[in-house]
């Protein structure tokens, strides 16, 4: 389809009609820049404001298509700032402006985060092997018995287990590893490379076993384990040189290096442990009180990996709450996944217990939860902790809130997760027991957890 100009009725793609301002003006788009299909936002649009309008209009008549254009700075109606220089035009439209925001973190459900979180590994790390020997004799022109000149292996490289606090599962680690060999020796007394280090990333509060025994507990960010050593060098035959043997002919190979089965276990590590039945209200409390978003839903065992959850404060202090996934009676038997859930207490510094006050008799649920916790380690149940009374917002909980209270010495904090309900109460409660932590581990002369 051919335009044609209003004015004098011509068609503008003539080449006789306006060649002299076409030049110029693409001249102009030119000098401009590298030009641009369309939006950066990739919505193919072209981006035109109402202040270039003007200037768009004259461009198209002018060159008689819709070109591919950069803003012209030129040719801008703008008037000129008090610094002297033309502001461009929006080189995006309103639809890709709003759409370019930070992405945000995938939601994932509690069925497919099953599959991220992994806390237990077996894995298989075996050591470089060291290079080896190397068997020659120096040779150069006139000089007949050089001697020998074979230099040494390199070392094979480590495998070292490194604690990493931006690790949060073990579902990376692989079951398999091996360190790097070492280079084999060189003619001229040069000595091979050694083998480098492989590092394997875990999460902070890793155990290592070994045949079921503990020999490392990674508990400090960037703490180091050699999982596996690497394998020594192998030696030339300048190693062997002695006055009683001139011309060693003798060399060894590389070793090998060294190769264990190790179990990684994860625990856990926070401050605070929620601890309750399920359906006690653990995931809701956690929502109301960080940015954690585990799931919530009206049936029990919601929740099935241990979320954290970080409280901030006004003076930059953080305290890390840890929501273990409910237990049932017997958990200390290992009876549904009482095991895997009760490991990751093991690390939390004090217990909030989480009581549903709705349920008839809830200081019963108490009674239960600390035997659970006794059973499974002694002294467990004796650290500190404070009760939280949740689902305060109903009626039968007002009336069980005195009850509990005349059944337990504890501290009782009755809340509402759902509505917000003296949530203040909790934070300072949770703040108190959190600074008589970090003077405890500063009287024993050990620095606190910081999360």
């Amino acid at each position: 389809m051919v335009r044609e100009d209003s004015s004098r009725g011509r068609d503008i793609r003539s080449p006789t009609v306006g060649l002299s301002a076409r030049l110029r003006l693409r001249a102009a788009v030119g000098r401009a820049g590298p030009s641009a299909a369309g939006c950066p936002g990739g919505c193919r649009r072209r981006p035109v404001s109402s202040r270039s309008s003007a200037m768009l209009a004259l461009c198209w008549a002018v060159v008689g298509c819709r070109p591919l254009w950069k803003p012209i700075l030129l040719l801008s109606p703008v008037p000129l700032p008090a610094g002297g220089r033309p502001v461009p035009f929006s080189t995006t439209c309103v639809r890709c402006s709003k759409n370019r925001r930070l992405r945000q973190k995938r939601i994932i459900s509690e069925r497919k985060l099953t599959r991220y979180f992994v806390d237990q590994r077996k894995v298989r790390v075996v050591g470089g092997q060291g290079g080896g020997g190397k068997h020659s004799f120096y040779s150069e022109p006139r000089k007949i018995f050089g001697g020998p000149d074979g230099g040494n292996g390199g070392d094979g490289g480590h495998v070292i287990l490194k604690a990493d606090q931006q690790m949060k599962s073990l579902s990376s680690v692989l079951p398999f590893y091996q360190g790097f060999h070492g280079e084999r020796g060189g003619i001229k007394n040069c000595y091979g490379a050694n083998g480098a280090y492989l590092y394997v990333k875990v999460p902070v509060g890793t155990l290592v076993k070994e045949d079921g025994k503990v020999v490392a507990d990674l508990t400090q960010h960037g703490e180091e384990y050699v999982a596996a050593y690497g394998g020594a060098g192998g030696k030339g035959n300048r190693f062997f040189l002695s006055n009683e043997n001139r011309s060693p002919t003798t060399f060894t190979p590389g070793e090998p290096g060294q190769e264990r089965v190790l179990h990684l276990e994860l625990k856990t590590t926070a401050h605070a442990g929620l601890v309750g039945f399920p359906n006690a209200g653990k995931s809701s409390l956690l929502r109301a009180i960080s940015r954690a978003r585990p799931a919530v839903a009206a049936y029990p065992f919601t929740t099935l990996n241990p979320h954290v959850g970080i409280v901030n404060y006004q003076d930059y202090e953080q305290v890390a709450v840890a929501d273990i996934p409910g237990l049932i009676k017997g958990a200390h038997q290992n009876r549904g996944l009482g095991m895997a859930f009760l490991r990751h207490i093991e690390r939390c510094r004090f217990l909030l217990y989480v009581v549903d006050l709705s349920v008839s008799q809830p200081w019963i649920q108490l009674e239960d939860l600390k035997y659970e916790l006794e059973q499974y380690q002694k002294g467990l149940s004796e650290r500190p902790c404070v009760v939280i009374g949740n689902k305060i917002d109903l009626a039968q909980s007002r009336i069980n809130l005195p009850l509990l209270k005349e059944h337990i010495a504890d501290r009782v904090i009755a809340l509402s997760a759902l509505t917000g309900d003296n949530l203040e109460e909790l934070l300072f409660c949770l703040r108190e027991l959190y600074d008589a932590y970090v003077k405890t581990e500063q009287s024993r002369g050990e620095s606190p957890v910081k999360w």
